[in-house]
C-alpha cells in the first residue's frame, strides 16, 4: 500500500518532472514506478500505481491536488440533481490503468503477482460529497439520512463505474483486486449495513465474476469487520487499531486476512520494528491465509531500509515456518 511513494528517492526523481496524475495517465511511467518499488523492496507482490479518485474524471467530476491538503473536489455533490448528472458510460477512458497493469504483468511474468485496485463506493462517495477529506462526514451522512434514494443512486453509479474499471484491470492480468474503503470507519455498524453493505457487496461480486479474488480493506473498522466479511471478499484487510488475532476471530477465521503493522513502526529502530512484526506473525498463529502487510499505506519520510529489512524478515520467517510444517 503506497509501495511507490515519496519515501523513495527513485519516485521523487520521477515526480520532479511529472505530477501524480501525469504518472497515473502515462502507462509506461506508472509501470516504471510500480516495478521499481516492488523490485527495490523485495516484496511478494506489486501493487499498480494509480490514484483512488481517477474514476471521478470519467464521471464528470473535476478535482485537483492542493499542496498540503490532498485532493479537492471542485464542485462537491449536494443533491439529487448533482448526482443525476454523473456519467457512467466513459469508463473506457480509464484504460491507461489497465495498460499499465499489462506492462507490469509482462515484466514480471510468473515471478511476481500484480495487485490492481479501486476505491470503495462509500469512500469515493464521501470524497464527492464532502469535497475532500473530512473529520465528521457531516455532508455525507446528511445525504444518507435525509435523501436515501439519492444516496443509493450515487452508490449505484459508483458501483457501475468501479466494477467495469476493476474488471478492466483483471482482464489486463491483475491477479487480485484490492478495494480501499479508507473512510468507512466513520460509520456505525447499523449505518454500514443499511447504506453501504448492499452496494459494496454488489461491487465485490462483480469483480469476483471476472475470476480474481478480492481484498477489501478499510481503516477504523474493528466493529465493522464481521459485516465487511458479508460482502463475499476472500480477504479482509485489518488496520493496526485491533490485534490481528482478535480481528480474525471476529471473522470466525473464515477466509484470509491482510495486515496489520502500524506504518509508524517503520520509523522505529530495527529491534523495535522486528519485535512488532514478530507480534503480528505470532498472532496469525501459523494459520494459512495471512498476508503480512501494514495496517495502512507507507508514510512519507519512512526509512526505505526499514521497509526492505521488514520484507526480508517476513519472507525468511515464512520460509522457516513452511520448512517446519513439512
Amino acid at each position: 500500500m503506497r509501495q511507490a511513494g515519496r519515501y523513495m528517492k527513485e519516485y521523487r526523481a520521477v515526480r520532479k518532472h511529472h505530477s501524480l496524475l501525469e504518472i497515473c495517465k502515462q502507462p509506461k511511467l506508472a509501470a516504471e514506478v510500480t516495478i521499481t518499488a516492488a523490485e527495490a523492496l523485495g516484496v511478494d507482490a506489486a501493487i499498480i500505481f494509480a490514484d483512488l479518485l481517477l474514476p471521478f474524471e470519467v464521471m464528470g467530476l473535476k478535482f485537483h491536488f492542493a499542496a498540503g491538503e490532498g485532493p479537492v473536489i471542485e464542485a462537491p455533490l449536494r443533491n439529487a440533481s448533482d448526482i443525476r448528472r454523473l456519467h457512467t458510460n466513459r469508463v473506457a477512458d480509464l484504460s491507461y490503468v489497465s495498460e499499465a497493469v499489462k506492462l507490469v504483468v509482462g515484466h514480471f511474468g510468473d515471478k511476481l503477482p500484480v495487485i490492481g485496485f479501486c476505491g470503495a463506493p462509500f469512500t469515493l462517495a464521501s470524497y464527492m460529497v464532502e469535497g475532500g477529506g473530512s473529520r465528521n462526514y457531516v455532508e455525507t451522512k446528511k445525504l444518507m439520512y435525509c435523501s436515501p434514494e439519492a444516496w443509493d443512486e450515487l452508490m449505484g453509479k459508483l458501483v457501475a463505474v468501479l466494477s467495469e474499471y476493476a474488471v478492466q484491470q483483471a482482464r489486463a492480468g491483475a491477479d487480485v483486486i484490492q478495494i480501499f474503503d479508507s473512510w468507512v470507519g466513520c460509520l456505525a455498524p447499523d449505518d454500514y449495513r443499511r447504506y453501504v453493505l448492499p452496494r459494496t457487496t454488489e461491487l465485490v461480486h462483480n469483480v469476483r465474476r471476472a475470476g480474481v479474488p478480492v481484498i477489501y480493506f478499510g481503516t477504523d473498522t474493528a466493529v465493522l469487520l464481521p459485516a465487511m466479511k458479508e460482502t463475499g471478499a476472500e480477504v479482509i484487510g485489518v488496520d493496526w487499531r485491533i490485534a490481528l488475532d482478535d480481528a480474525w476471530a471476529s471473522l470466525g477465521h473464515r477466509g484470509a486476512v491482510q495486515g496489520n503493522l502500524d506504518p509508524v513502526a517503520l520509523f522505529a529502530n530495527w529491534k523495535e520494528l522486528r519485535a512488532r512484526a514478530e507480534d503480528v506473525l505470532r498472532r496469525a498463529g501459523g494459520r494459512p491465509g495471512h498476508i503480512f502487510n501494514l495496517g495502512h499505506g507507507i508514510l512519507p519520510d519512512t526509512p526505505v531500509e526499514n521497509v526492505r529489512d521488514l520484507a526480508r524478515f517476513v519472507r525468511e520467517h515464512s520460509a522457516k515456518a513452511a520448512a517446519v510444517s513439512q
